[in-house]
């Protein structure tokens, strides 16, 4: 049975939104707010909708840069459609259906607070919609993020006034919107918009804030793996356990950084391949270390990767918060307000601005990136015996020369690095005036989100790469390590990498083990693998 997520305007979760979005879960809408979204509008109807009402912007004038045009009551329903009809200028491929669920789902949610001044039968078919899975084709191109995703969510109502050139997705097929109406059974398939309807439909940041929620909760996942693939490589170098004692985090005092020396040290609970014992152990290729030394401390990239992934860490908290509070925002103009007198007030601002979720995807995409390049710098000391204290040479079977190892698919991973770091421009400094220059500055969050997206698909191929080599180092390490076992978590991961990677001590066809690893850490197997033994991770 689907879950159902109460709509009230203020409690919505980027969880619920994923749910929503990937799962199934149907909405409702709080009776309370129902019925102020009700009253509202009775309101309007009584006072506002007849000749002579003062001029309000969007609801009896022009909008945009026409703002100074009256629109004759008797003109309102025609200039709805209008509206539809010139907005729906997205252009490039389809938004994909998750994204278009969390975007119906977070613009229901803006109109429980009962703000926006548009009839309640217009939130129901959006609701229908939802609940019925008709999902709208919108293309993912041509929002500015300024007076919201205006472009974007006039697809989304061109589908929802079952205009017939309008297309959807229903069941798994895309067909038009008046079918795909027609098969969920909402009915009247054509379905007229009033005066205020559209603008509060169109004008808001839905899109830009369903592609944040769903990138902050695949980027938090995604770092938290990235925890588990440096355990992994901690455990391939037999690295130094004291770089993440509790005592130097805590006197750095950031959280995120407390919170991944804690990951680290649940996931290699128990080793002992990162203990004196088994650094004593020469490898045959350890060439800068004829006798035994104290190793004393690695590496920046095992050292700090608590403080470097911790700071990360912190900078998703940060665009948590925002998207959580963007969910539950009401970002059309106008918006309307009683007065103490007991009457509506129609006041234009600007929350349609979507400044603060640019920023957030920004800080985001440099942070994965970030993640992205530290990991890049484990699998490339993996590979290189003087940084691996003996680790063979490219990772490479026997006779090393006749086998070439790892050294090339080390590289892809450098060229995706290098790829997110071109992605982590920020478009939120990016502005361009547009509309004859009525928005003379708009945040670019939308291109900030999609951005975000490609470093969030790129980053599991670094991962994937770092996970599948230091399983690697720890395979062909087993004849001298072996009796040395490996952490509660990391244990873990490893057998179930080994289970899915088909080592040999000879070099084989590369594709056959970096399609496992990368899909392992895409669906973020080793996360759920290591959680599974330790609980949830921080």
């Amino acid at each position: 049975m689907s879950r159902i997520i109460h709509l009230d305007g203020a409690s919505l979760t980027i969880e619920d939104v994923v749910q929503i979005a990937r799962h199934g879960a149907k909405v409702e809408l709080d009776a309370a707010c129902r019925a102020e979204i009700v009253r509202v509008r009775d309101y309007i109807a009584r006072e506002w909708l007849k000749e002579g009402a003062p001029p309000v912007y969007g609801f009896n004038t022009g909008v945009g840069k026409l703002k100074d045009f009256a629109i004759a009551q008797a003109d309102n329903d025609r200039f709805q459609l209008n509206i539809v009809l010139s907005h729906c200028a997205g252009i490039g491929e389809p938004a994909p259906q998750d994204v278009v669920r969390a975007m119906l789902a977070i613009r229901i949610n803006a109109f429980c607070q009962g703000v926006s001044g548009l009839r309640i039968e217009v939130v129901d078919r959006l609701v229908e919609m939802l609940n019925r899975g008709v999902h709208p084709v919108v293309p993912v191109q041509g929002s500015v993020g300024a007076s919201g995703d205006l472009a974007p969510l006039a697809h989304v109502v061109s589908v929802l006034i079952g205009h017939e050139a309008a297309e959807a997705w229903f069941e798994g097929e895309r067909m038009s919107a008046q079918q795909a109406l027609a098969k969920a059974a909402i009915s009247p398939v054509s379905f007229a918009l009033e005066a205020k309807d559209c603008l509060a439909l169109i004008n808001g940041n839905s899109l830009c804030a369903a592609m944040a929620a769903l990138n902050v909760h695949d980027a938090e996942r995604q770092a938290r793996q990235a925890d588990v693939a440096a355990a992994l490589s901690l455990e391939a170098i037999r690295g130094e356990q004291a770089a993440f004692d509790p005592r130097i985090h805590v006197a750095r005092r950031q959280p995120g950084q407390i919170d991944v020396a804690e990951n680290i040290r649940r996931l290699i609970a128990g080793s002992e391949r990162t203990t004196e014992a088994a650094r004593k152990v020469r490898l045959a290729d350890d060439l800068l270390h004829p006798t035994y030394s104290a190793r004393v401390q690695d590496q920046y990239s095992f050292r700090c990767l608590p403080q470097v992934h911790g700071s990360c860490r912190d900078n998703l908290a940060y665009a948590r918060r925002v998207i959580t509070n963007e969910l539950n925002a009401a970002t059309d103009n106008p918006l309307v307000f009683w007065n103490p007198d007991g009457r509506l007030e129609f006041l234009s601002g600007g929350n349609f601005h979507c400044e603060p979720i640019a920023f957030a995807m920004d800080i985001v995409a440099m942070s994965l990136a970030e993640i992205g390049n530290i990991s890049e710098r484990r699998l490339f000391a993996l590979c290189d015996s003087t940084l691996s204290y003996g680790l063979p040479p490219n990772l490479a079977g026997n006779p090393p020369g006749l086998n070439s190892g790892y050294a090339v698919i080390s590289c892809s991973a450098a060229a995706i690095a290098s790829e997110n770091k071109g992605l982590c421009f920020p478009a939120s400094v990016d502005t361009i005036p547009t509309k004859s220059n009525q928005e003379d500055h708009v945040s670019m969050a939308t291109w900030a989100c999609r951005k975000t997206r490609q470093v969030i698909d790129n980053l599991p191929k670094i991962v994937g790469i770092e996970l599948m080599l230091a399983a690697r180092a720890i395979y062909v390490t087993e004849s001298q390590l072996g009796g040395f076992a490996l952490g509660k978590g990391t244990a873990a991961v490893y057998r179930a990498l080994r289970e899915a990677i088909p080592f040999r001590t000879e070099d084989s066809y590369m594709p056959g083990q970096t399609g496992p690893a990368i899909r392992i850490a895409t669906e973020g197997v080793a996360l759920d693998v290591a959680e599974r033994d330790l609980g949830a991770l921080h």
